[in-house]
């Protein structure tokens, strides 16, 4: 793949591995996303067939419902702590100041049954916080041991910047990740409030510049590229045609089908290895409802992308 993130072996193949700094083990390349896991014994098969095919990195949040009791008890039921790669989020609008910080962090370990996550991201910014507030809560509670890594969901890249240069002159530890939206698709407007995207090729060149890993949600468009569900002329789902509905990503998605079969893929796949070709450690995160969906996006994997067939996708060429 045209990317610098580092492979790690794996006993399972099909699954590549990239390095967080911080992040003792290798993270799987694909995440899956638990916003819909609400229930364990759906969510069960759908973590095990991830698991199976290599996947060890869960996202989820305390603003997602009961995901972060789901994923904890399938961790335990599973004893299968020690090999995860947890992410969790908290502080979100309205709630999205330092203090919260603290006490969310609190909830989602005791939710998750367990002493520490992996990465840890605001899940909002809040502009009326001095970005120093912010690095030095999550800068505690990283000494402490609570959290490995640290950054922000939906925030400005201006900001993250701000944060990073105010961590280096206060010798304390920056953003190193960062999970803004990203999609061959570019969003017209954010599904909910308060949501950024790094999808432009500003945002895409200062990722590449910094080398900073990117968690992009709905990495997928939230559907855009499946089999026969955007049409122009089908407007039966309100939030895809307000949010991903335009001309160009309409061309986007017609160049994905050619590319795809010629490929013998799907155009969904294409869309997906878009993102994982990027010249930018990406770790897309997936919203599967059944198991066939997890496979069609492992599908992706396989599908290398030249910095050419990029450009050509993102009608740059």
């Amino acid at each position: 793949m045209s990317n610098n993130v580092q492979g790690v072996h794996s006993a399972a193949p099909l699954m590549p591995y990239g390095r967080v700094s911080g992040v003792e083990a290798g993270v799987s390349r694909i995440v899956m996303g638990t916003l819909g896991s609400q229930e364990l014994g759906s969510a069960s098969v759908m973590f095990d067939e991830f698991v199976a095919a290599g996947g060890n990195c869960f996202d989820t949040a305390r603003h997602y419902g009961a995901a972060e009791l789901v994923l904890g008890q399938w961790m335990k039921n599973r004893g299968v702590r020690d090999e995860t790669i947890v992410i969790t989020k908290g502080a979100h609008t309205p709630n999205c100041n330092p203090e919260t910080v603290t006490k969310e962090l609190g909830e989602s370990l005791e939710r998750l049954q367990t002493d520490s996550v992996d990465i840890y991201f605001l899940h909002r910014d809040n502009l009326d916080v001095p970005v120093g507030d912010f690095v030095d809560v999550l800068n505690r509670h990283q000494e402490s041991g609570q959290v490995s890594v640290f950054g922000g969901s939906n925030w400005s890249l201006a900001r993250v910047a701000a944060a990073n240069e105010y961590a280096e002159k206060n010798g304390l530890t920056g953003f190193t990740v960062l999970s803004n939206h990203l999609s061959l698709a570019r969003m017209v407007e954010p599904p909910w409030a308060g949501c950024l995207a790094a999808s432009d090729a500003a945002s895409r060149g200062w990722l590449a510049e910094q080398n900073m890993p990117l968690f992009p949600w709905s990495s997928q468009a939230r559907g855009f590229f499946a089999d026969g569900r955007a049409d122009p002329a089908n407007r039966s789902e309100p939030e895809l045609v307000r949010c991903w509905y335009s001309e160009a990503n309409f061309k986007r998605l017609e160049r994905a089908r050619q590319m795809a079969d010629e490929r013998g893929v799907t155009a969904i796949g294409i869309a997906l290895a878009y993102v994982l070709n990027l010249p930018f450690p990406t770790f897309p995160i997936i919203g599967p409802l059944l198991p066939e969906e997890t496979r069609t996006s492992l599908a992706a994997l396989d599908v290398a992308l030249s910095p050419a067939d990029i450009r050509w996708l993102n009608l740059e060429d």
